[in-house]
């Protein structure tokens, strides 16, 4: 026992996306594409059915992680992560998150230790579920929508294409190096090395 807490887990890392091939590589499963790109570095797949998630415990950074993709659907994402957080005793400042971004151009990402849902509903489900939106997180740009008329759900639903996927696929690479580094260094050093 360590500060009478169990030994165990000590982070959770929600990677946001939607369950089905339908939505597989799509903007708003960047998220997914993160805890895959963590999980190949873990040479540890995700697939044990916990929490309404796809969740495996691995060592990142030297710390025991559930790892989580929820599959109740974007826009209750928080079902999945508040029983988790319940069962291990996880504080919110220990609940790392990882979505999609539309107001960030294609490849960027940005750090921050908390703050709103910025319209995005997995996030918003997440902050009504815990309680507070005082968690760290890390969001991916996919870009914004090409034109106002373009309808957003067919936008985060689509499949980016040409530079916008290599920019896309480079940042989730970075995004899975700014997880360990989050996780090992606190989101302050995050932040400073990822939001660029």
């Amino acid at each position: 026992m360590l500060f009478g807490k169990p030994a165990g887990v000590t982070w959770l890392l929600v990677c946001l996306g939607n369950p089905g091939e339908k939505y597989e590589n799509t903007r708003h499963n960047v998220g997914w594409m993160v805890a895959d790109e963590v999980a190949e570095r873990c040479d540890a797949p995700i697939q044990r059915l916990k929490f309404r998630a796809l969740t495996n415990v691995l060592t990142i950074s030297g710390e025991k992680v559930l790892i989580m993709k929820p599959i109740t659907f974007m826009n209750l994402s928080g079902e999945a992560v508040r029983p988790a957080a319940d069962f291990y005793k996880i504080a919110p400042d220990h609940v790392l998150v990882v979505s999609d971004d539309v107001a960030l151009a294609p490849g960027r990402l940005r750090v921050r230790r908390g703050g709103s849902a910025g319209g995005h509903n997995g996030l918003k489900n997440i902050i009504q579920h815990l309680g507070t939106d005082q968690f760290p997180r890390i969001r991916v740009g996919v870009g914004n929508k090409p034109h106002p008329d373009y309808d957003m759900v067919d936008w985060v639903l689509g499949k980016p294409q040409g530079e916008d996927l290599e920019a896309i696929r480079e940042a989730v690479r970075r995004a899975a190096d700014a997880v360990e580094c989050l996780i090992r260094e606190g989101p302050d050093s995050a932040m400073n090395h990822y939001n660029r």
